[in-house]
This record gives C-alpha cells, sequence and structure tokens, in this order.
C-alpha cells in the first residue's frame, strides 16, 4: 500500500510554482520521483529534468523543501539528476552524429537583438551544464564572431574537408565571419548562401553537443528555407519586440515554422522596457503586451522578457556578452529562466526514435 505521506508529498510539490520555468513540476512534464521508507517520515525525492540542471538544482530544492516538510515529512534529501534526450524532428529528416537536439533562434524582422539574445541563451544553456554549440547562418552580417570575442581567430582544417569549430566561453562555434575579413561584405545569390549554409553546419566537427543554437537571418528567406529542408531543427524560438510592425512580421516567422513542421518552443520579447542607466527607472516605450498578445494568439508560450539596456549591448560589444560578463546580475537571471523554459518544453515534447531503426538491406538469395 502507498505510504499516504507520498500522496501528500505530491500534492505540496504540485501546489509549488517555480520561479524559473513560471509552473509547477507536473505541469513542466520533470519527472519527480518520491521515496519514504514503510513506517518512517523521512523522504526522498529524486528530480529527473530532461535538460542540463547544475544551477537549476540548488534553486529547485530551496523551492520545494519547505512546502515538503509543511506537508508532514521528518526530513527530505534531493537528487536532481538531468539527461538531455534527442527529440523528434521535422518530416523524415534525423539527427546528425554529435548532435542531439538543434534550436533555430529566428525573427521575422532585424534589428530585434536576435542574435544577442541567442547568444546569451546559449551560454546560459552551458551555465546548466549542457554542451553547446553556435552556428551562425547570417552571411550577409555575421555578427557571432565579434559578440563571442573570436573575431580574427580561423577556425583549423586537419583533413582539409571540414573545420574544427571555434571554442568561446565554453561554447563551440562557427561563422563565415570567421572566414572572411570582417570588413568584406558578402556579395553572394541565394545558391550560394544555401551551399555555405550546408558546408558550415555539416562540414564541421561538432564534439558531442547537447544543444546546436542556430542564429538564423532575419525574415522567411533561402537560408531559413535551406535550414528547415536540410537541417533537423528539434524547435524554434522566435524573438520579437512589443511594437506592432515587429509583430506583424514575427506572425510571418511563427507561420513559416508552421508550415515546415518545425516545433516552437516559444517567443521571447527583447526590448520589452527601458531600463535608464542613470536611475534604474523601467518604462515601455515600445508599447506593452505585444509578446503575451502575439503568444496568446498563436497558443505558444512566451518564454519571458528582455529589457533594452545598454549594458547588454556594451557587453555584447566587447566580446563578453551579459551571461560571461554579469553572470550573477539580474538580466543573466533572466536570460538563465527563458533558457530553462525553453528547454523545459523541448524536454516535454517527444523523443527521436529514428536512429534506433535498423538498416535493412535485400540481397538476392
Amino acid at each position: 500500500m502507498k505510504n499516504p505521506l507520498i500522496k501528500q508529498i505530491e500534492q505540496a510539490i504540485a501546489g509549488v510554482s517555480l520561479a524559473e520555468l513560471g509552473s509547477d513540476l507536473l505541469t513542466a512534464g520533470i519527472p519527480c520521483e518520491i521515496d519514504v521508507p514503510e513506517g518512517d517520515r523521512r523522504a526522498g525525492i529524486t528530480i529527473k529534468p530532461g535538460f542540463p540542471a547544475d544551477r537549476f538544482a540548488a534553486s529547485l530544492e530551496a523551492q520545494l523543501r519547505p512546502a515538503v516538510l509543511a506537508a508532514g515529512a521528518d526530513s527530505v534529501e534531493f537528487a536532481v539528476q538531468w539527461k538531455v534526450q534527442t527529440h523528434a524532428v521535422q518530416g523524415t529528416l534525423a539527427p546528425k552524429p554529435g548532435i542531439k537536439n538543434v534550436i533555430a533562434v529566428a525573427s521575422g524582422k532585424g534589428g530585434v537583438g536576435k542574435s544577442t539574445t541567442a547568444v546569451n541563451l546559449a551560454l546560459a544553456i552551458a551555465r546548466e551544464g549542457g554542451s553547446v554549440g553556435m552556428l551562425d547562418t547570417d552571411m550577409y552580417g555575421p555578427s557571432l564572431p565579434r559578440m563571442l570575442g573570436v573575431q580574427g581567430q580561423r577556425p583549423e582544417s586537419l583533413d582539409g574537408k571540414s573545420f574544427e569549430p571555434l571554442m568561446a566561453h565554453g561554447l563551440q562555434m562557427i561563422s563565415i565571419g570567421c572566414l572572411v575579413n570582417e570588413e568584406d561584405p558578402m556579395i553572394w545569390r541565394g545558391p550560394m548562401v544555401t551551399q555555405a549554409v550546408n558546408q558550415l553546419a555539416f562540414q564541421t566537427n561538432w564534439r558531442d553537443l547537447d544543444y546546436l543554437v542556430v542564429d538564423l537571418p532575419p525574415g522567411t528567406g533561402d537560408t531559413q528555407l535551406t535550414l528547415t529542408q536540410s537541417v533537423p531543427v528539434s524547435g524554434a524560438i522566435v524573438i520579437t519586440t512589443p511594437q506592432d510592425i515587429a509583430l506583424l512580421d514575427a506572425r510571418k516567422g511563427l507561420k513559416m515554422f508552421e508550415k515546415v513542421n518545425v516545433s516552437i518552443l516559444g517567443i521571447i520579447e527583447n526590448m520589452s522596457s527601458f531600463v535608464c542607466p542613470e536611475c534604474g527607472h523601467e518604462e515601455a516605450i515600445f508599447g506593452a503586451g505585444g509578446g503575451d498578445q502575439l503568444a496568446g494568439e498563436s497558443d505558444v508560450p512566451l518564454l519571458g522578457k528582455l529589457p533594452l539596456d545598454i549594458r547588454i549591448r556594451k557587453e555584447a560589444d566587447s566580446g563578453a556578452p551579459t551571461v560571461v560578463s554579469d553572470p550573477d546580475g539580474e538580466i543573466a537571471a533572466r536570460y538563465g529562466e527563458i533558457a530553462l523554459r525553453a528547454l523545459a518544453q523541448l524536454a516535454a515534447r517527444p523523443v527521436d526514435h529514428k536512429r534506433h531503426f535498423p538498416n535493412i538491406a535485400v540481397e538476392k538469395g
């Protein structure tokens, strides 16, 4: 017979909305095993997130412990055991060796801070213990080399056919900006862009990545189509700002992913408010509620909101983005929460089984 204390603890845990995820463990789909020996009131709780949670583990314990003790346990021991699975991708594509999951970060238009957001999200995932890579597919305006402080560095090729990714702040990364001079314009037609995207994606020796974060160029053109037709994408994140014109274009980005059967993990509202560098006052100068409205009408989660803060711009320009330069600050915490919410959304999606199918060969008898 099930110990009645276990049921009480289950109910208590279900009633705790976790600050980082904005929901309880049950709603977030995170498995939780509770063990209470017969005739005892000492509880052992094992939480098994399907995403990196090295830093999140301490917060989980701090938030859940009071509720478990209030439910009647004399003491409680927590264990957080995370494991990243490979999740299903679009169409008939299958995940590539060395990359468990590809997360595309997109925007309908330029100037919404997509690349800065993508970089900080990747760094936030790495802080949780994940193995993370970044692929810059913006051929005309590659910005990741400067943001990650590797401008001027060139990737090695050990066999003359493939690239070794550069390392930056613990991330593996590659960009066309690492192969050309920063000032040189890329005067390429669509087929050349398509070929370059495929080469960077498939001829880079990614090493055991839990997540490859792909920074897409703005819009819904050749690069986006190439990515969704040839690169197995586990999920996409769409960046917008609150004003109507940005929301209009963000809707196009959402519909593009829907048409090509790529799962949408959520929306991020960037530049949600302006933070005065002198007094710290926060004002919604671009309007308010746009991200909430878009998420509601599209039936996808709003992963979070980020401020328009001059520190974000300065730190990205310096090659040490906010999550690296001010890891314990409020803005880094926001990036961390958004990253966890996106990963929790992905972890709740179906796991990929294609790679487990046997190869069947028909031979003449």
